[in-house]
């Protein structure tokens, strides 16, 4: 048997939940499904920025997400060995920070999207999509132990992530690539506290970085250049604590703490998909990726999700055309997410800043207006183009000469 659907999203975290909780909360019928059950862990930095606790306000989802006891980040602090960076990134519209275990947030994001009418389907494996005259009209899968079944829909969303089902069905074309170039592992400790700062440690060829999670833990993830993934892989704890004593003060206070749990390990490419084509569209990772040192998936996902969810209700309710609402949404994306992209490849480089770079992070330092605009940077309030311009960096220079 087979139903329609006006929407069908393939992927429930934190992408396709969002995209179809906002698609049903206009009034649309859709179908969620994930291959895992929820609660379930997921490789991730669980940092939302604050433009993401922005959307989850909108959405009435931050009361839920503050009530499991995940502490507010208001500090981000980047220390680069002569001297750190410490600013509040917080603005009236986006004043805080939080990174919920993704057990947690991802829990919250499946249960408001069933809330807001979708009908959600868990353990369910797409097969295959469905085309019709060369346009996708549906999806072929099955529940755990159960049989085959057809679900048609006026369009299928990918939000399934880096490896895209989807996206790899339709063919979805690739643009502006970057490799791997950053491998890194993360674990949690008990008995180290963080107090609300967003904490990085920036040496050459090595990093690490610390903030507060539920459960009184602290997510702390250490990374080297990707060419030196193998050397490392078969004692991640001797590299990972070597990496860590570059900065002796907050070592000492890792050794004296416990590790809760098992470390776990990633290394991404970055890359943007064309987000969109006949009958079908990608939302989140499974449409655009950068490398994790900046954190911004989470947020980026949230609100790719809204400019997605807001492009399907233009072309489902026949107020614009698809191509020229989801060209749209391709075009607002790729505008936004430009400068830090480069940024972010940059800094997951792990190479020395030029010279250029290192005098205005020097004259940054101090100067609390620039050190809270740069804090608003890594955030992804203010773009990178924006706050390295001309404009913005000659008074922050003059003062500092």
């Amino acid at each position: 048997m087979s139903s329609a659907y006006d929407a069908i999203v393939v992927g429930a975290r934190c992408a396709g939940s969002p995209t179809a909780m906002l698609l049903a909360r206009k009034g649309y019928r859709v179908l969620l499904v994930d291959r895992a059950t929820f609660p379930s862990d997921t490789v991730s930095t669980h940092m939302v920025h604050p433009p993401g606790v922005a959307a989850l306000a909108r959405w009435g989802l931050l009361d839920p997400v503050v009530a499991t006891g995940c502490p507010p980040i208001d500090t981000y602090e980047f220390d680069f060995g002569p001297f750190t960076i410490s600013g509040r990134p917080a603005t009236p519209e986006a004043p805080i920070g939080y990174a919920p275990r993704r057990t947690v947030l991802d829990t919250l994001l499946v249960e408001a999207a069933a809330g807001a009418g979708v009908e959600v389907r868990e353990q369910f494996t797409v097969e295959s999509l469905v085309f019709e005259q060369g346009r996708v009209v549906g999806i072929r899968g099955h529940g755990r132990g159960g049989s085959g079944v057809t679900e048609r829909a006026s369009v299928v969303v990918g939000a399934d992530g880096r490896y895209s089902f989807v996206a790899d069905a339709v063919g979805a074309e690739e643009y502006d690539q970057k490799p791997k170039l950053l491998a890194a592992y993360y674990s949690y400790w008990s008995g180290l506290s963080l107090e609300g700062r967003f904490g990085n440690w920036i040496r050459p060829q090595r990093g690490f970085a610390a903030w507060p999670t539920n459960d009184d833990l602290t997510l702390v993830i250490a990374g080297w250049p990707y060419r030196e993934f193998e050397a490392h892989r078969n004692d991640v704890e001797a590299s990972f604590l070597a990496t860590v004593d570059l900065a002796p003060d907050f070592a000492e206070r890792l050794r004296a703490a416990t590790r809760e749990e098992r470390y776990v390990g990633a290394a991404v490419r970055g890359y943007f998909r064309k987000p969109y084509g006949s009958g079908w569209a990608l939302v989140g990772d499974a449409g655009y990726n950068k490398d994790f040192v900046t954190a911004q998936g989470i947020a980026d996902a949230f609100r790719d999700a809204e400019l997605c969810a807001a492009a399907l209700d233009e072309a489902l309710s026949e107020a614009r055309s698809f191509d020229d609402a989801l060209g749209d949404y391709q075009a607002t994306r790729d505008a936004h997410v430009g400068p830090m992209y480069e940024l972010t490849a940059e800094f997951a480089s792990l190479e020395p800043p030029p010279p250029e770079l290192q005098r205005v992070l020097a004259a940054v330092h101090g100067n609390q207006a620039a050190m809270d605009d740069f804090a608003r940077v890594i955030a992804g309030i203010t773009s990178p183009a924006e706050f390295f311009s001309e404009e913005n960096l000659g008074p922050i220079m003059a003062a500092a000469a």
